[in-house]
C-alpha cells in the first residue's frame, strides 16, 4: 500500500534546503527538543494531549537524502495512540525537487486522513514557504 508522498518543486541550492529542513522549529512545529542533523540524532515533538512523538536519525546524506525513524509514538486521539511507531520520513532531494515519504502512513491506518491534511500544511505549505524565504 502507497505511503504518504508529497513533492516540492525548489528553487534553491540543496544544501540550503537540506539546512533548512534541519531546522524543524522553522516549519514544523516549535514543540521541539533534541537535534536533527547526524546519523544517532534524536528530537521529540510534542503537543501535549495530541501529539508525542520521538525521532531517529537513520539516514543522512548530506544535500541528498534524511530519514527520520519514529521510535515512539503516541497520538491522543486515535484507538491506537501508537500507529506512527516504527514509520519513517523520508526526505530525499534532487535539482529543482525536494519529495517527502511518510512511509508507513497508509490510507489504512485510522491517522491517515488527518495526518495527510496535517503533512499537507506542514510540508506543502510551512516547509515550501521556509524554503523560499
Amino acid at each position: 500500500m502507497k505511503s504518504y508522498q508529497a513533492t516540492l518543486s525548489v528553487d534553491c541550492p540543496a544544501a540550503e534546503v537540506f539546512q533548512k529542513i534541519l531546522r524543524v522549529p522553522k516549519w514544523w512545529t516549535t514543540d521541539f527538543a533534541g537535534k536533527t542533523a547526524k546519523i544517532g540524532d534524536e528530537f521529540i515533538i510534542h503537543h501535549p494531549g495530541a501529539h508525542y512523538s520521538k525521532h531517529f536519525v537513520v539516514e543522512s546524506v548530506r544535500d541528498q537524502k534524511l530519514v527520520w525513524l519514529v521510535t515512539e509514538s503516541k497520538l491522543d486521539w486515535l484507538r491506537n495512540p501508537d500507529e506512527w511507531t516504527n514509520t519513517r520520513m523520508i526526505f530525499e532531494l534532487s535539482p529543482g525537487e525536494l519529495h517527502f515519504t511518510h512511509e508507513g502512513l497508509t490510507p489504512d491506518k485510522e491517522s491517515y486522513e488527518r495526518c495527510s491534511q496535517g503533512w499537507e500544511e506542514v510540508i506543502l505549505q510551512n516547509l515550501s514557504n521556509y524554503i523560499r524565504l
